[in-house]
């Protein structure tokens, strides 16, 4: 018998504490989130030494955080700072993103690489 609770084996149902509550479970094995109490306040915070998902974490939350001292600043509407939430990355300027060739698109270049 597993010694763990069912909610740590299935997809976490955020809408639940208990599901939200493994879902950071599960940030924190996969990309080094930790909790930490800081003057009285639980904060999340990213062990970058866990490798390499961990620093990508880290560089997108501070974009995120940047983007919301924006938006707590008054520098970005509430309609901008929405914006960029919904439509992350798109509209995110801290960082460089590249598209990726669609799944179907690449499969035909590799089929047209093997005939040549």
């Amino acid at each position: 018998m597993l010694e763990v609770s069912p909610e740590a084996l299935n997809v976490p149902n955020i809408d639940s504490y208990t599901g939200l509550m493994h879902t950071l479970f599960t940030l924190e094995d996969i990309y080094g989130l930790t909790v930490k109490e800081l003057d009285g306040e639980v904060c999340l915070c990213v062990d970058q030494s866990r490798g390499k998902e961990a620093v990508e974490l880290h560089k997108m939350l501070c974009a995120w955080s940047q983007t919301a001292a924006m938006r707590n600043a008054g520098e970005i509407s509430k309609e901008k700072y929405d914006e960029w939430r919904y439509r992350y990355p798109e509209f995110d300027t801290t960082q460089k993103w590249v598209k990726v060739p669609s799944q179907e698109l690449s499969d035909a270049l590799v089929d047209e690489l093997k005939k040549t």
